[in-house]
């Protein structure tokens, strides 16, 4: 059976049978509240980068069932005719709150909350939590490997190694948007306008009598982005000599200065510093040097740090597929619910304490330095608080250290994107999302941004959300 476009039945299956029983007591029309929260940064980084609303949203917008989907359901034989019928005239009417795309997140605070009927919001569970996880795991990885590169222009090139069609889009989408040059696939670029970018593989050199007269061909058919693979054979004997001779040949006659080459194996160091040894002596000096194989941040760090004449990257599976942690672990949780008009508080208790949730329906303001611009800490308070005056905030790893802040600036980080079903928000371009992505990270402190035991950015609970969230535990006989 063919691959349907249609994601509405993209569900945990235990989502329709709640759903259908909640359809078949008062539960159907109560209006709870859900979080979108992660635990732990991949990789042990100080942040994470939010991603994916786009594609939520355009979930929620085309969120039917049709004639399919219906017949399909009613061969489980476990639904009720009457809630089939319901499912025909299904719509998402609830609310949604989601921090912007390119935003840095930390573990345990909302990134999205939704307030919908139980059923509505038990439906988009699966797909807000894929989506999100997934992209979110990419721009993460992304941000690393491009800090790594310390300026020098890093494309995606694994949509081969990616999981699946929509991985490699998505993962393309999510990896320009945390700062990546561009991407190898020319879907990504088609659809969400991730630029791509691509020269040749060993195939084509391989294809030609000789490694020179494959470079001359390439650089009459390509003389304005001429990058010459010159590793099919041998980087320093044959490829870059042959690469220098059909530059010489053909783009200096044109007064075309700019060109490359990519080394894909080898001692990228070693191999990069001969050869742009090599070019320079020729007088190629604008000639750009690109290495790929196997990369990632450490790798490239230690490149740079070795002295590698690298002045650009390719990275593959590596951030495609986040390999060193493929998993980003956001989750799902009932935060409250709506009685008699009043917001309820609902907690999950765990006899492991990572995974006790935070109550009620929430906001996130980020504090910023008033002198610098840095944020200094994410304040998690009840939907009806308002911050300003002095503040204290506990530090996350030794809770009986704090501060008492007062010279900052609060900006909520939640923003509404649905109301009673109706988009509100403004869907930034990929480019403005970018944009805010770069101008987000530069207000993080270079301590937050280190890859190994970087500083523990404060996230902090306002003093009436922690009472509630111990009333609740206590009168759920937690001992923790």
């Amino acid at each position: 059976m063919k691959a349907r476009d249609n994601y509405t039945m993209l569900f945990d299956f235990y989502e329709l049978t709640m759903g259908n029983g909640y359809f078949q007591t008062p539960l159907k029309d109560r209006i709870c509240y859900f979080d979108v929260f992660f635990r732990s940064v991949p990789d042990g980084g100080g942040f994470a980068i939010a991603a994916g609303l786009e594609q939520v949203i355009d979930y929620i917008q085309n969120l039917r069932f049709d004639d399919e989907d219906i017949a399909y359901l009613r061969s489980k034989g476990c639904f009720q005719e009457a809630f089939l019928d319901y499912l025909r005239a299904f719509r998402f009417e609830g609310d949604l709150w989601a921090v912007p795309e390119g935003t840095p997140i930390f573990p345990g605070e909302p990134i999205l909350t939704v307030r919908a009927p139980a059923i509505q919001a038990q439906f988009v569970e699966t797909f807000l939590l894929l989506t999100l996880n997934h992209q979110s795991l990419i721009a993460t990885k992304t941000s690393r490997i491009v800090r790594s590169a310390q300026g020098r222009p890093v494309s995606e090139f694994g949509s081969r190694r990616a999981q699946g069609p929509d991985a490699a889009i998505l993962g393309a989408r999510a990896a320009y948007l945390a700062g990546a040059a561009g991407t190898a696939c020319a879907m990504a670029d088609q659809v969400y306008g991730s630029p791509a970018t691509g020269t040749m593989a060993h195939s084509w050199v391989q294809m030609f009598p000789d490694e020179y007269t494959a470079f001359e061909t390439y650089c009459k058919l390509y003389p304005h982005s001429a990058t010459l693979l010159v590793d099919t054979y041998n980087v320093l004997k044959s490829g870059v000599p042959n690469a220098i001779r059909a530059f010489k040949t053909v783009l200096e006659p044109l007064g075309i200065k700019s060109c490359g080459i990519r080394i894909d194996s080898g001692d990228l160091t070693y191999l990069s510093r001969k050869a742009r040894k090599m070019l320079d002596e020729v007088g190629l000096t604008e000639c750009r040097i690109v290495a790929s194989n196997s990369l990632d941040e450490y790798i490239i760090r230690d490149l740079i740090q070795q002295g590698a004449r690298i002045d650009a990257f390719g990275v593959g599976e590596r951030l495609i597929t986040s390999k060193s942690q493929p998993v980003f672990g956001g989750v799902y949780k009932l935060v409250a619910i709506e009685e008699g008009g009043a917001v309820v508080p609902k907690i999950k208790v765990s006899e492991n304490p990572a995974k006790i949730t935070t109550p009620h329906f929430k906001k996130v303001y980020r504090l910023f330095e008033k002198e610098t611009g840095k944020a200094f800490a994410d304040y998690i308070a009840v939907h009806d608080e308002e911050v300003s005056g002095p503040l204290h905030l506990f530090d996350p790893v030794d809770t009986w250290k704090g501060q008492t802040i007062e010279d900052y600036v609060a900006v909520p980080l939640l923003q509404p994107i649905f109301q009673g079903g109706e988009l509100v928000y403004r869907l930034p371009t990929l480019e403005e999302a970018r944009a805010y992505c770069a101008q987000q990270m530069e207000t993080l402190w270079d301590e937050v941004k280190r890859f190994e035991n970087p500083h523990n950015y404060y996230v902090d609970l306002s003093p009436k959300l922690w009472q509630i969230k111990q009333d609740l535990l206590k009168e759920q006989g937690y001992q923790g």
